[in-house]
């Protein structure tokens, strides 16, 4: 592919690691998406919950930085899954301003269904790699993540 000043512009794009690496997410956030709607969640309120689960009394604006994502898409996230009772703001200890998020028992448990739901998506992967593909699959991961954080 050529434009007008005759400088290639991607001849080899949809052959980039990246291009893989972004087909395979979109595919991955395709089937949870698609398997954790009939629980009345989206892949973004389980990766939200599982946050929150991992280290609790995270802030919105520290759980934005983590996720990659806006404050106002976590906001408005928390704001939904508050409304269902899943998630509690939680007055900060020392800075009156600031809101912790906690999962209430109700979040727990659409945590667990959610999850589980995760795993058998996983298990599908791992059991099509095999074990040893799977494991070298999620050490190339890694690797490629620290790469792109040192570039």
């Amino acid at each position: 592919m050529t434009h007008d000043d005759d400088r290639p512009i991607g001849a080899d794009a949809l052959t980039r690691v990246t291009w893989a690496l972004r087909r395979a997410e979109w595919a991955a956030q395709a089937r949870k998406d698609q398997r954790l709607r009939p629980l009345g969640l989206a892949a973004a309120q389980y990766t939200l919950l599982i946050s929150v689960h991992s280290d609790p009394g995270l802030t919105g604006a520290e759980l934005a930085r983590r996720l990659n994502v806006t404050p106002q898409a976590i906001a408005s996230q928390v704001t939904r899954l508050e409304e269902r009772g899943q998630l509690e703001r939680r007055p900060h200890p020392r800075h009156r301003h600031v809101q912790e998020l906690h999962l209430t028992d109700a979040g727990r448990d659409c945590l667990r269904d959610a999850d589980a739901v995760i795993v058998e998506i996983e298990q599908r992967i791992a059991e099509k790699l095999g074990a040893k593909k799977a494991a070298q699959l999620r050490a190339l991961l890694d690797e490629v993540a620290d790469v792109v954080r040192e570039a």
